[in-house]
């Protein structure tokens, strides 16, 4: 297999109570591996399987006729991202040079935290909510379905899923109370901060 899914950086339950193991045994022992599989099974035998995971993102974004590779390519990608974003007892406002960026960038914490809940809570449908990095300032944006800020020449450094099934057993219809507790209680500040270092 070319691709893999990879361990979680935290127990299953680690989350708890935003984000529950029954969640995580759906989302990711489900939903994520199952973008992995069928990743493997779209490339098998093409020169793309020699590829890396961005790199396959990269050149299947805009050609129609791979939309199938990009999709599941992007959300393997997109997943390891978020829970990579995300740690227990994580969430709050930053401090040190990431808070200090936040600040400038949007004039406070507060002012980012409406802005980024905003973003995820208007994204009409599946899709993402972002932090990035475009031309050295950081700003929000918001995606559609896969399609992730790789290819659109901005760097991620935190991102929230908002496809219902992100959250709809532990919040059901209601989106925004959930992202508000991705902000407050989840968010892993020391992976932003190694993705701006690393920009």
């Amino acid at each position: 297999m070319a691709f893999e899914l990879p361990p979680l950086p935290y127990a299953q339950d680690a989350l708890e109570p935003v984000m529950s193991a029954k969640t995580l045994e759906f989302h990711y022992g489900k939903h994520h591996k199952t973008y992995v599989d069928t990743l493997n099974k779209l490339t098998d035998g093409t020169p793309l399987a020699a590829k890396s995971l961005i790199e396959v993102i990269r050149e299947t974004a805009k050609d129609d006729s791979k939309a199938t590779i990009f999709n599941n390519a992007a959300q393997v990608w997109n997943h390891t991202f978020f829970w990579n974003g995300m740690k227990p007892k994580g969430g709050g406002k930053p401090t040190g040079d990431i808070g200090a960026r936040i600040d400038q960038a949007f004039g406070g914490y507060d002012k980012f935290a409406t802005d980024f809940q905003t973003a995820a809570t208007t994204q009409f449908g599946s899709g993402w909510a972002w932090l990035v990095l475009e031309a050295g300032s950081l700003k929000i944006t918001k995606t559609p379905n896969a399609v992730d800020p790789l290819v659109t020449n901005q760097t991620p450094l935190l991102t929230c899923d908002v496809w219902e099934h992100a959250y709809y057993l532990d919040f059901q219809n209601r989106r925004p109370d959930f992202v508000k507790s991705f902000l407050e209680n989840l968010v892993n500040w020391d992976f932003v901060a190694q993705n701006i270092a690393k920009a």
